[in-house]
C-alpha cells in the first residue's frame, strides 16, 4: 500500500488525529487527497464503531488548516470531471458529518472554502486566536458544491452566511466565536480537542 501523500494519523489517548498534510504546507483538497482522506475516513469508522476511538480529531499546520480545494486543478475540469470533483467531496463530508463518534475540526491558521465545508461537517469546531475562516468562491465565480450553503446557514443563521458567500469576507477567530462559527478559541485547538474527549 503506497504511503499517505496528504495526511497523517496518530492515535492519542484514544482519539484519532487526522492532521492534513502537503508539499507546500497549503493542505489543499484536490481529487488527490480527497479520495486519500476518503479511504483514511472509511478505515477509522470501522475502528470508532468497534469503540476503538473516543473521537476524531482534523487538524492541519500552524498556519494552514488548509486553503480549500486546488484553484488550479477546477480551472482543469470538464463539466463531467467538475461534477465527480463534486460528488467526491460531498461523500466526504458526509462521511465526517455521519461520523460514528464527534469529530472536531481543531483549526489553526487559514481554513477556507472547501476546508470551511470540512470543519462545518465536524460536530465542533475549535479554533486558535490565528484562525482565519472564509468561502472566498464568490471573488472567482464559484460556488460550494460540498454542503457548506446547507450547514453553515443551519450554524450562524441565513443572514450572516448568506454574507460571508456574497462577500467572500474573511473572519477571524473571535468573529467566528462570536457568531457561533466556533465552539472555543484556546492557544491549542488539538489538545483542547484531546482534553475534551478523554
Amino acid at each position: 500500500m503506497a504511503s499517505p501523500q496528504f495526511h497523517s494519523l496518530t492515535l492519542t489517548r484514544g482519539c484519532a488525529v487526522l492532521q492534513l498534510t502537503s508539499a507546500d504546507g497549503t493542505n489543499r483538497l484536490s481529487r488527490a487527497c480527497l479520495a486519500e482522506l476518503m479511504d483514511a475516513v472509511k478505515t477509522l469508522r470501522a475502528e470508532a464503531e468497534r469503540s476503538a476511538i473516543r473521537a476524531l480529531i482534523i487538524t492541519g499546520n500552524s498556519e494552514f488548516f488548509s486553503a480549500g480545494a486546488d484553484l488550479n486543478e477546477i480551472a482543469r475540469l470538464t463539466g463531467p470531471t467538475a461534477y465527480e470533483f463534486s460528488k467526491l467531496g460531498r461523500r466526504l463530508m458526509q462521511s465526517v458529518d455521519f461520523f460514528p463518534v464527534p469529530a472536531i475540526a481543531a483549526v489553526r491558521g487559514y481554513c477556507l472554502g472547501g476546508a470551511l465545508d470540512l470543519a462545518l461537517a465536524c460536530d465542533f469546531r475549535v479554533a486558535a486566536p490565528n484562525a482565519i475562516f472564509g468561502h472566498r468562491g464568490a471573488t472567482l465565480g464559484l460556488m460550494t458544491g460540498w454542503g457548506g450553503t446547507q450547514r453553515l446557514p443551519r450554524l450562524i443563521g441565513k443572514a450572516r452566511a448568506l454574507e460571508m458567500f456574497i462577500t467572500a469576507a474573511k473572519v477571524s477567530s473571535s468573529q467566528a466565536l462570536s457568531m457561533r462559527l466556533v465552539d472555543a478559541v484556546v492557544e491549542d485547538p488539538v489538545e483542547e480537542a484531546l482534553r475534551k474527549n478523554v
